[in-house]
């Protein structure tokens, strides 16, 4: 029998619904038999939100360091304070640096491979601010942490059908437009087409490239952004044997 997977989950804002999914995830005992998993978090907020949600079915395996991990258990590396204070529903400093202490004892303990992947629960990212979270999101906090070269993280929302990969994140929607340069969208074409192959075992990815403007610009009717930018790099990555095409017009593309 192969080793289990270890999972390593942060617990994000304790004020918001990440224990709830936890609770309600591992109400299901047979996703034990798949990983290991090791949620950094807090005994005292899983206790508190046990009780809240009336849920005695979900039993926490209390650690202190991911290598002490059981398998078949829930465990749950005590990594934040005792003393933060819970407020369900509100925005607090303390829900901020509770979530900022999980999230950055879970990334040290990746890049020490004591867990093999990362699921980050859904943060305040307003709260999250700090001397040491200067990001306006995961995305930007985990590329700084993990880009060894200068590579750019590369943000992917999937189901079982399709994968769609975003160019830009957390930003303004006025600032995307001056953002795109076609070397930034050449490098998370190539980025995205490396993952479909390895990471979701897609032997000939099939890309589509969409567009900024209404109806992909309609020739440079509305924005120049497609002719100029988006159009050159898809035709480069043709010739560099990427089975991509675009840009189509992002509104009549998911409507189909």
């Amino acid at each position: 029998m192969s080793e289990l997977i270890r999972v390593g989950i942060t617990h994000g804002d304790v004020n918001g619904i990440s224990y709830e999914i936890l609770l309600k995830t591992f109400v299901d005992s047979r996703l034990l038999e798949l990983f290991v998993p090791i949620i950094y978090g807090s005994s005292k907020s899983a206790s508190y939100h046990r009780k809240v949600l009336n849920n005695d079915t979900v039993n926490f395996n209390i650690i202190f360091h991911a290598d002490e991990a059981r398998e078949g258990k829930v465990n749950l590396v005590n990594c934040v304070k005792e003393e933060t204070r819970i407020e369900i529903g509100k925005a607090t400093a303390d829900a901020g640096e509770a979530a900022y202490i999980a999230l950055d004892w879970a990334t040290k303990d990746l890049k020490e491979n004591k867990i093999d992947l990362l699921v980050t629960l859904p943060i305040n990212k307003d709260t999250m601010q700090n001397d040491n979270f200067k990001f306006p999101g995961h995305t930007e906090f985990l590329e700084e942490r993990f880009s060894e070269n200068g590579e750019k993280a590369l943000m992917i929302m999937a189901t079982e059908t399709l994968k769609v990969a975003l160019v830009t994140t957390h930003v303004p929607l006025k600032d995307v437009s001056s953002m795109l340069t076609k070397e930034l969208i050449a490098e998370k074409l190539r980025t995205l087409n490396q993952t479909l192959k390895r990471d979701f075992s897609i032997d000939a990815p099939r890309i589509a490239v969409l567009g900024l403007n209404p109806h992909a610009c309609e020739n440079g009717l509305l924005g120049t952004e497609e002719n100029d930018i988006i159009a050159p790099v898809v035709r480069e990555a043709q010739d560099d044997w990427i089975l991509c095409a675009g840009p189509f017009a992002a509104d009549g593309f998911f409507g189909s």
